[in-house]
């Protein structure tokens, strides 16, 4: 008389479905934490990269050629930016870029033009 239930393959198989599917699980929510993170960074060192470039529109005169870094915190975390100011071909514009670092890992660059006031 045959008995009634799963033979062992069965549920060995049933057992490696499992598996492989909670470990898709786990990456998945993985790289969904690592974007949340990231998307962090990023907003943080878009608020110190405008603020730096910000000051440069603001201030009453054109800036000079060079290079700058300042640090800029924002939640609780120190960003680096560096601000590079670079000649156009028009002499009455500026190029100026600002670039934030996490550390020596560059998040986000952002650029503008500036003109004589």
């Amino acid at each position: 008389m045959r008995s009634r239930g799963f033979t062992l393959i069965e549920v060995l198989v049933a057992l490696g479905i499992v598996a492989i599917a909670l470990a898709a699980g786990l990456q998945a929510t993985t790289a969904l934490t690592n974007n949340a993170l990231r998307q962090s960074d990023v907003l943080l060192a878009h608020i110190c990269a405008e603020n730096e470039l910000v000051k440069v529109r603001l201030a009453k005169q054109m800036p000079g050629v060079g290079e700058t870094d300042v640090a800029c915190e924002q939640a609780g975390r120190t960003y680096k930016v560096h601000t590079t100011v670079a000649p156009t071909p028009n002499p009455s514009f500026r190029r100026v870029d600002a670039q934030v670092f996490d550390g020596n890992s560059p998040i986000l660059r952002l650029s503008t033009v500036v003109g004589r006031f």
